[in-house]
């Protein structure tokens, strides 16, 4: 008994941020030498994000468009999922190895993870 409510507890506590490894993206010079040239995947979706500031690829076969700016530290973007219009948004972005999480709302929102390829 005393097992179970040990694990129960280490799965209920959160874990501190630099445990996960994630390491923050300051600067648009940075962003941009991560993904120029390459797709951001994830099941379903491949984006291609340029440094020129354009956003294009497709979300399970839906054409995905849209641009992007970096502002104060963020990757703000305004995009479209076919024709259904995504609110813009600026976005904390982390990197952990080949993985990029970006999270809504300037870091306090939801966030998803791709993985650069």
């Amino acid at each position: 008994m005393m097992k179970v409510l040990v694990l129960a507890a280490l799965l209920a506590a959160p874990l501190p941020a630099l445990a996960e490894g994630f390491a923050p993206v300051r600067e648009k010079s940075e962003f941009v030498g991560l993904v120029s040239g390459k797709s951001l995947t994830r099941f379903g979706i491949s984006l291609n994000v340029s440094p020129k500031g354009a956003i294009k690829g497709s979300a399970f076969g839906t054409p995905v468009t849209g641009n992007w700016d970096w502002k104060d530290g963020l990757f703000c973007r305004d995009m479209a999922f076919g024709s259904k219009e995504i609110a813009a948004n600026c976005q904390l972005v982390e990197r952990k190895g080949s993985t990029l999480r970006f999270t809504s709302d300037a870091g306090k929102g939801d966030s998803a993870e791709l993985r650069l390829k």
